[in-house]
């Protein structure tokens, strides 16, 4: 069953229009990945399914449901939450008042949703009284997803969850983003790097704001001429 569908899709910032025409479509249960360079429009993709950015043209339906130009607490509230690259947790606050603050519109008791997310990232555990401005560059990122995932989403946007990780790090990360995905959550993550299409089921190839491939993971990472051209191989 398809959980999310992106129809030709314009998007962008005032007069500067950054997707042009783009379509895709993720599966439930699934991970879906997104791989491009920088300055591909990868963010602006998931900035605009999450309504941050109001596409100038196209639909993106979510669960059956035409959600364009609904406001991000609107979408959260229906089974979609977005971990954006940066600025993702409160510097301020502890790591378990983040998880508070990312059950901001549950209106039923949050712990034991908490307790199930420091099973999921174990490390968090023994600094939940910790500032998460102290923390290093993968427990922010546990924490970040941990926060979005307080909200029990369908659907988990994560924006370029490798960036700054040391590369023993990444294996971790994807690993636990497969582990969640095991759990039910269907995963649509953007990325630079080129590893995450082995965690992902399909992906799509962005270049400049377009499509340039689409197709199973493995076709991807089999196809000669697309490793030539958008792999680096």
């Amino acid at each position: 069953m398809t959980i999310l569908e992106v129809k030709n899709v314009v998007s962008g910032y005032g007069s500067m229009e950054v997707l042009h025409d783009i379509s895709l479509d993720v599966e439930e249960k699934q991970i879906v990945s997104v791989l491009g360079p920088n300055g591909a429009g990868k963010t602006t993709l998931l900035r605009t399914i999450f309504g941050e950015v109001t596409p100038g043209k196209g639909k993106i339906i979510f669960k059956g449901q035409d959600i364009t130009g609904s406001h991000p607490e609107e979408i959260a509230r229906i089974g979609m939450c977005y971990v954006p690259q940066e600025n993702n947790v409160f510097d301020s606050l502890t790591i378990h008042e983040n998880l508070e603050m990312g059950a901001f519109i549950r209106e039923d008791d949050w712990q034991p949703r908490a307790e199930e997310i420091y099973e999921l990232f174990p490390d968090l555990i023994d600094r939940k009284h910790d500032k998460a401005g102290f923390l290093s560059g993968g427990m922010r990122q546990m924490l970040a997803i941990g926060r979005a995932l307080m909200l029990n989403p369908e659907l988990l946007l994560l924006d370029e969850p490798s960036t700054g990780l040391a590369p023993f790090l990444v294996d971790h990360m994807f690993e636990k983003i497969k582990e969640l995905n095991k759990q039910g959550v269907t995963v649509l993550l953007v990325e630079q790097n080129t590893q995450v299409l082995q965690c992902s089921y399909k992906s799509y190839i962005m270049e400049g704001g377009e499509k340039k491939a689409e197709g199973s993971s493995k076709e991807l990472l089999a196809d000669k001429e697309i490793g030539k051209l958008y792999l680096g191989r």
